[in-house]
């Protein structure tokens, strides 16, 4: 009888290690917030004027999926947001590499990036509005100017960072100037670079909606403007989630290239 008891209470602790397997931890937390916020609704403890019950918004959201426009607006903020990265992240990661090698170079560029880093970028748009006009381009500037600071800064942390060894080494084997970046300093460059790159995706969802608020008709960020214009809370709800949604799905990216890309920094559980 202890021997069948035994067993059935293995069975139940394996069907609960294949739950917990199936059910990541970082997905509890969002479950509940959203569970303690439908039954706040539905019971009144908040108003649902301004707090709509997530079954509502998710309501919306399937409604409102179903609109070649919602797809649309996706699509170009998805864009100016990606022409922003590219503009800004490679100029930044070619400027970081060069200070984190040529110290004469670090020294130049050190004063520019500690005067210009810490304004805000979004207070340039007005600047930015009178160069380049209200189109495209001036968005794409916006996002790429904060992106060129935290990949240089970032890249020039990996390239500081790289043990002078690995120098040694490519001086010793003979190797040339060239494969000695691409061989030691951008290898040793690429856990700086991913960093800078997750930051750089957060603030520049933040830059995006910012001047879609402001410059754009069209995009996540003026569909969020419109809808409280409008007051359709619900609506704007759905903007919310939709960058949330952007925002965990540019993660979730940037760690599977960094495990391609970077493995021996993969932490292994």
């Amino acid at each position: 009888m202890a021997m069948v008891q035994n067993i059935i209470a293995a069975d139940s602790g394996t069907a609960r290690m294949k739950w917990a397997n199936m059910l990541p931890v970082g997905w509890l937390s969002p479950i509940a917030i959203l569970l303690l916020w439908e039954l706040s609704a539905r019971q009144g403890w908040i108003n649902p004027a301004f707090f709509p019950a997530p079954s509502t918004i998710f309501a919306t959201g399937i409604a409102q999926a179903q609109t070649a426009q919602f797809w649309s607006d996706i699509g170009i903020s998805l864009q100016r947001m990606g022409v922003g990265l590219l503009m800004g992240g490679v100029p930044g990661i070619l400027v970081g590499l060069a200070m984190g090698l040529f110290p004469v170079v670090r020294e130049a560029f050190r004063p520019l990036i500690a005067a210009v880093f810490p304004i805000p970028k979004i207070a340039l748009l007005p600047l930015l509005l009178l160069i380049f006009g209200i189109g495209e381009m001036s968005k794409y500037v916006v996002i790429a100017i904060n992106v060129f600071f935290l990949m240089s800064i970032n890249t020039l942390a990996g390239v500081v960072g790289t043990p002078a060894i690995y120098f040694e080494v490519a001086k010793n084997l003979r190797a040339s100037r060239l494969k000695t970046y691409l061989t030691v300093a951008l290898p040793g460059a690429l856990p700086g670079i991913f960093t800078g790159l997750r930051i750089c995706l957060g603030t520049a969802l933040i830059l995006l909606v910012a001047v879609e608020f402001s410059t754009a008709d069209s995009g996540v960020g003026y569909r969020i403007w419109w809808a409280w214009t409008v007051f359709w809370v619900d609506t704007m709800y759905v903007g919310f989630f939709v960058i949330a949604l952007l925002g965990l799905g540019a993660s979730y990216i940037v760690d599977y290239l960094e495990r391609w890309f970077v493995p021996w920094m993969v932490v292994k559980n």
